[in-house]
């Protein structure tokens, strides 16, 4: 049985619907928090368990008869995000599973100026000496992110944001339906897949122009001074920590950590992978 974990976040709820599309309902099982938003799937002959990686004892259960365990990423980093992603790890380890597949990044690195890859990079390593298969899924940065970094572009016609680089924005539906095949695949990759991106990485300057492009109006890049652009998050309510981090995906970026483009994704899904002027065809639409 294939069991996927977080299969009510974006991720992996989309990685589901894509498995059943080429694995019978009776094979699959999800591990998730909360069993009732699972509702559907447990409808349509998923097996449906609750499993919480902050609670260990509870995933012997829900990855009991596990052949293959897909631990979905939690959004969180440091020694936590670890321990977490360990105990889930041992679980499967535990239950059974022939493979441990795990959604890592393709920044994933000890030294990453972004604090999710070294967390990405940790786990990794721990999977590499459990002693059972692994494959880390090295997702290219979520094109989801985008909307997030414009702030009042489309209504001020500035994008204002600290200096940046090339980021290869890929979506998340790619990225569900090409795990969705490498389950359905056993062993089709061993260890950390190569990047599994879109095809091309484009800066904030880049993505105003598109912008312009696509509301007919000028969108001007303009590159705001790190501390300043920060602590006017803080100022609108975000917390420290999480300003932090975000002002640490810009230095990332600034390094090239997320520039990295390659074939393997559009392989997998035997057709081209969604070009980031499609995701910004949606953020023009909603307003």
């Amino acid at each position: 049985m294939i069991i996927v974990t977080g299969a009510n976040g974006r991720l992996g709820s989309r990685t589901v619907r894509r498995l059943l599309d080429r694995v019978p309902a009776d094979r699959i099982g999800v591990s998730v928090r909360d069993p009732d938003g699972a509702a559907d799937l447990a409808a349509r002959g998923v097996r449906v368990r609750r499993g919480d990686f902050a609670d260990p004892a509870s995933l012997s259960e829900a990855f009991e008869g596990a052949t293959q365990v897909l631990v979905v990423s939690a959004p969180i980093t440091g020694p936590v995000a670890i321990a977490r992603h360990t105990a889930a790890a041992d679980a499967a380890v535990t239950a059974g599973a022939k493979r441990v597949l795990y959604t890592s990044h393709q920044g994933a690195s000890p030294d990453s100026l972004f604090a999710p890859m070294p967390s990405h990079a940790a786990t990794e390593r721990y999977l590499a000496g459990t002693g059972t298969p692994f494959t880390a899924l090295r997702n290219g940065y979520y094109a989801s992110t985008i909307p997030l970094l414009l702030g009042q572009a489309l209504r001020t016609g500035e994008l204002v944001a600290p200096a940046d680089g090339p980021v290869s924005w890929t979506a998340h539906d790619d990225l569900a339906e090409a795990t969705a095949v490498i389950l359905a695949d056993e062993g089709r990759f061993d260890g950390p897949t190569p990047p599994l991106t879109a095809p091309h990485a484009l800066d904030l300057a880049g993505i105003a122009g598109i912008l312009g492009e696509l509301t007919g109006r000028t969108i001007r890049r303009v590159v705001a001074d790190d501390a300043e652009w920060a602590a006017g998050l803080v100022g609108n309510g975000v917390p420290q920590e999480r300003a932090d981090m975000l002002l640490g995906m810009f230095h990332a970026s600034r390094r090239g950590e997320f520039a990295a483009t390659g074939p393997a994704l559009t392989e997998l899904l035997g057709r081209d992978a969604t070009p980031v002027r499609a995701v910004l065809e949606e953020v023009v639409a909603a307003g």
